[in-house]
């Protein structure tokens, strides 16, 4: 089975957050959504993950209803739950729960074996002068690329 090259990422998350540790999680979905991510009809911004009972869930992940669909439909803004093993779990838990520290989806893709996933991270949100610090190494490394090219 060839690899599908759907990869739906959430583009502010490197630059709004300095990323910790990353992890890939599996996502529970009903059978119209996974139909919609293969069509590549999905959205993570403003996601974010939560810790509730032991268990982690993606909240606010925008999943585009199945054209072909009928009343099956799902709906496109519920919770999802995630799935990782027990370690990782209390790992993102412990660090969930230190002050400053956020647990951000950072790109949903399909694995070799065609089942949906997700790449979620531990994260520390930047201040002001970081993203303008981001911004001016981006610009930069612009400048120099067009001064080789040339």
């Amino acid at each position: 089975m060839a690899t599908n090259q759907i990869n739906i990422k959430n583009r502010r998350a490197s630059f709004d957050y300095e990323i910790i540790e990353t992890f890939n999680a599996g996502i529970v979905l009903t059978g119209t959504e996974i139909k919609s991510i293969r069509q590549g009809k999905a959205g993570l911004t403003d996601t974010y993950c939560v810790m509730e009972n032991g268990e982690l869930w993606v909240k606010n992940m925008y999943i585009a209803e199945y054209s072909q669909g009928s009343y099956n439909n799902h709906v496109t803004h519920r919770d999802r739950k995630l799935l990782l093993n027990k370690k990782e779990i209390q790992k993102i838990a412990k660090a969930g729960e230190q002050p400053g520290y956020s647990i951000i989806p950072l790109r949903v893709f399909l694995n070799e074996r065609g089942l949906a996933k997700m790449a979620i991270a531990i994260a520390r949100g930047k201040k002001q002068y970081d993203k303008r610090q981001s911004i001016k190494e981006r610009e930069d490394k612009r400048a120099m690329d067009r001064m080789f090219k040339r």
